[in-house]
């Protein structure tokens, strides 16, 4: 694997690591010390939602005409300092601001998403594609195991602000790790250089206009079908963050610090497990893994419902839970982090990789919008987890549908 890689997996974990202190903790932020409803939690979250979507596929474009490197290095140094800037928001107290603050967090984050896609896989093909992304999504993890278990105990300890202010600090260690670590990638090479000679690689195809991109993506139905379907999904594995918190904390009884530790689980399982599962889904299809993962999440949130619906060891069940809900990421972040490369036409690598986080990201709104109204409104945890997870039919259904009109090649993990 190019060190490269190797270096923007560290770095993925020291970003990590420092936006995971408070990020999954804001929810209960807003409803425990800003008393804020559910609903309202729900609608803020969207609201704060949507910008991100337009500004993640406009990022995919910009990436194949301006570069890989410099917008994803932006944009991390971007959410450092926004995360210092929430602190301060949160020191006064305002509802607004925060929600605000959070609004700019999502849109520079997500903004550097297509360009870090197509970094990597300007660095490998085929199954090494696969096995870079999961690299990355281990540094990402370990990072994130370490952010969310120190944040769980520190804000009992220390409180959200000071919390906030280290992860704005730690966030920006990342990026200059990253900056002087990280080359340019050869399509970095290319538009620098003017010509592909400087690169050491085959051929480069640069994008059109925008106006072109977005007709190939318009005409490609099978990756648009793949996007919705994606979406489907999302609209419930969006619960892991959204209404899995809220719902351990208020209904299981569950302490900042137990969830926390739940939270570091997922990663840790992601480190350890992320490699194996990857391994073990080499020469399959993309599709039916995306299928599997679905169901796996699907599974977990089920028992989450009976923890709450017969009071059954509610912290062992948290845990156990916890695990089967990461086996399920893990199966589908491979699809969910290749594919849209694999598919995508010569020279729209970013425009691809836009273009899909933004249609599956719009499942995950509608899913919050859902669970804030679901939380407020059903009383029987097994019937809330029950209705939660209703997506993952037509989604598990619908992977599998596609899955007979992707390429064979494309497809295959």
């Amino acid at each position: 694997m190019d060190r490269n890689l190797r270096y923007l997996g560290v770095g993925a974990g020291v970003r990590a690591l420092g936006l995971s202190l408070l990020g999954p903790f804001f929810s209960l932020y807003l409803r425990n010390i800003l008393h804020i409803g559910y609903t309202t939690i729900a609608v803020a979250t969207i609201a704060i939602s949507v910008v991100p979507l337009f500004v993640v596929a406009f990022g995919g474009f910009l990436t194949d005409r301006f570069g890989r490197r410099g917008p994803f290095l932006l944009a991390i140094a971007g959410e450092g300092g926004t995360m210092l800037g929430v602190a301060a928001l949160m020191q006064a107290g305002s509802f607004v601001g925060v929600v605000a603050g959070l609004g700019i967090l999502g849109i520079v984050g997500t903004a550097g998403g297509p360009a870090l896609s197509a970094y990597v896989a300007d660095f490998s093909v085929g199954s090494e594609r696969t096995v870079a992304f999961t690299w990355v999504r281990i540094g990402h993890n370990a990072g994130f195991a370490g952010g969310v278990f120190a944040g769980g105990a520190l804000i009992g300890f220390l409180g959200f602000v000071p919390v906030a202010v280290l992860a704005g600090v730690t966030t920006l260690l990342g990026v200059v790790f990253l900056l002087v670590t990280l080359d340019p990638s050869p399509y970095d090479r290319v538009l620098r250089d003017g010509g592909n000679a400087a690169s050491g690689m085959p051929p480069v195809v640069r994008p059109g206009t925008m106006r072109q991109s977005l007709r190939i993506l318009a005409h490609d139905r099978v990756f648009v079908a793949f996007c919705v379907v994606s979406s489907l999904g999302g609209m419930m594995e969006v619960q892991w963050g959204f209404a899995m918190p809220l719902y351990v904390h208020q209904d299981l009884r569950l302490s900042y610090a137990i969830i926390g530790a739940g939270y570091a689980l997922n990663g840790l399982i992601v480190v350890f497990g992320q490699t194996l599962t990857t391994q073990l889904l080499l020469g399959h299809r993309h599709t039916t893994a995306a299928a599997l993962s679905t169901l796996l999440y699907a599974a977990s949130f089920l028992l989450l419902g009976v923890a709450g619906e017969f009071s059954i060891a509610p912290v062992t069940l948290f845990f156990v839970y916890v695990t089967i809900l990461t086996v399920g990421e893990n199966v589908g972040a491979v699809p969910g982090q290749t594919l849209p490369s694999n598919m995508a036409a010569p020279g729209e690598v970013g425009a691809y990789n836009g273009a899909y986080q933004t249609i599956a990201g719009v499942g995950p709104l509608v899913g919050i919008l859902i669970g804030g109204f679901l939380l407020t409104t059903v009383s029987s945890p097994l019937l809330l987890w029950s209705l939660l997870i209703a997506p993952a039919v037509p989604a598990g259904l619908g992977f599998l549908a596609v899955g007979r009109k992707v390429g064979s090649t494309a497809n295959r993990i």
